[in-house]
């Protein structure tokens, strides 16, 4: 599982992997992973709102509790909540540091990796 874990992250970060094969089976709350679920559904390259993601798992109020939910997230990359940005389109909230955000943003845009 190991070897098949680093595998795949390399194949994501030399731009030749989208979509993570791993079983995952991360603890959290039956929300929280509720809310994991949807964030595997955000396609590779694109971003979704807080509000977005909150209307997803039907509830279109929860967008401070997917927030928190984010931040639990057990799993970064694999489970991509640095695909969660604010409905303006700025970026914040992401565990590891906004710069990291960045860079796995830009990796999926196919842009720089600086």
């Amino acid at each position: 599982m190991v070897k098949a874990c680093k595998r795949e992250l390399k194949e994501y970060f030399a731009g030749q992997r989208q979509k993570f094969d791993l079983p995952l089976s991360p603890e959290g709350t039956s929300f929280q992973q509720k809310v994991w679920r949807k964030l595997q559904q955000i396609p590779y390259g694109e971003t979704r709102s807080y509000q977005q993601l909150a209307e997803m798992t039907g509830d279109k109020n929860a967008s401070r509790a997917i927030g928190l939910a984010n931040n639990c997230n057990p799993i970064l990359i694999l489970i991509p909540c640095h695909r969660v940005i604010e409905a303006d389109g700025s970026l914040t909230g992401y565990v590891a540091g906004l710069a990291a955000k960045k860079l796995l943003l830009d990796l999926e845009k196919g842009g720089t990796k600086k």
